[in-house]
């Protein structure tokens, strides 16, 4: 076999470079919402190409302060950013998977599904209002189930959660009193409550605390064995959480005539309507000082979009409807560019 050496090694190496630069590793950081179907896409996709996606599952507010420094390739935010926020920062930003948030309690001989709650009880629990489980503004929702009297312990999220967001918007259209105390956001003053980071923190607390109630997204919950609570929808009704739940929630999005993909989900009408239902959003800078970085995120939420529908049911997580890819993908045309102003994404031929 023939020695390769000098001048002919060295244009071998300068030949392959322009290859191992497409396979570009991609970090991402932000929700913990979604990180569980984030998660196995990842795996599947490095499986595929080899391309790893290095996501940190550290809260919204954080994933957010992560895009904005630019330490990361992409944010992820269940809360989504106003029109006005992410031009004054640079950023555009598009819906990647929609899921639901549901309470978890430990109670001894209460099985999941089987206690119930509105969200007006609800926000009084978190006030701090209601401390027993007894209590006749619980009782009265549940008749003929055994209520402990045993003091409630709440859990909350101690980091900027995009869950936090959710779980606060919709306590705020379903109770006045939280509204104008506390408010939305994905970090508020807690009136009540132990803290703890992130799904993970919060499930080991509830897990651990006898009487504790807390809220985690509905993939966590499911995953861990964890016991949910209802919730009443704003029709009334006590559906179970779960795709067919949420997708009818999602229903309601507009997202054609929605600014910035900017849509909330929580408390939307109907019989089979979860009511902690929300979209988790990807945020990326529209100019890109790495193209060959964002072409990588872009191809693998491509890939997920077309490919990954069926990991994301297996997680009860709610897959984009063609018509709305198609309109991301527009997006991703219309707003992403290069230092030079080139569209790093190819338009659709008609």
């Amino acid at each position: 076999m023939r020695k390769v050496t000098g001048r002919a090694a060295l244009m071998a190496v300068v030949a392959l470079a322009p290859l191992r630069a497409l396979a570009v590793d991609i970090t991402g950081a932000g929700a913990t919402f979604p990180y569980p179907i984030y998660a196995k896409w990842a795996a599947t996709y490095k499986a595929k190409t080899g391309i790893a996606i290095n996501y940190q599952s550290i809260g919204s507010g954080a994933g957010i302060a992560q895009i904005k420094a630019k330490t990361v390739d992409f944010g992820a935010s269940d809360m989504p950013l106003t029109p006005e926020d992410l031009q004054s920062a640079g950023l555009t930003q598009f819906p990647a998977i929609v899921g639901g948030v549901v309470p978890v309690v430990n109670l001894d001989g209460i099985s999941p599904g089987s206690l119930k709650l509105t969200g007006p009880v609800l926000a009084d629990i978190y006030l701090g209002k209601i401390k027993r489980w007894n209590e006749a503004a619980i009782a009265n929702l549940n008749a003929g189930l055994k209520l402990p009297d045993q003091a409630i312990a709440v859990v909350r999220r101690s980091d900027g959660s995009g869950t936090t967001f959710l779980w606060t918007n919709y306590l705020s259209q379903v109770s006045p009193e939280w509204k104008g105390k506390v408010g939305a956001s994905t970090a508020v003053s807690w009136p009540e409550g132990i803290g703890g980071k992130g799904n993970e923190g919060v499930a080991a607390y509830v897990q651990r605390i006898k009487g504790a109630i807390g809220y985690v997204e509905y993939a966590y919950a499911k995953r861990n064995g964890m016991s949910f609570a209802l919730v009443q929808n704003r029709d009334g009704l006590y559906p179970k959480p779960g795709i067919a739940t949420f997708q009818a929630a999602a229903g309601h999005a507009d997202w054609k005539h929605a600014r910035a993909f900017h849509q909330i989900l929580t408390d939307q009408p109907g019989a089979t309507t979860w009511p902690i239902t929300g979209a988790s959003f990807i945020l990326m800078h529209v100019k890109q000082g790495k193209p060959e970085s964002a072409v990588q995120v872009l191809k693998f939420f491509d890939w997920a979009f077309h490919q990954g529908q069926a990991m994301a049911e297996d997680l009860d997580y709610v897959p984009l409807p063609d018509s709305l890819v198609a309109l991301i993908e527009t997006s991703w045309q219309a707003n992403l560019r290069d230092d030079v102003g080139k569209a790093l994404w190819p338009a659709k031929a008609p």
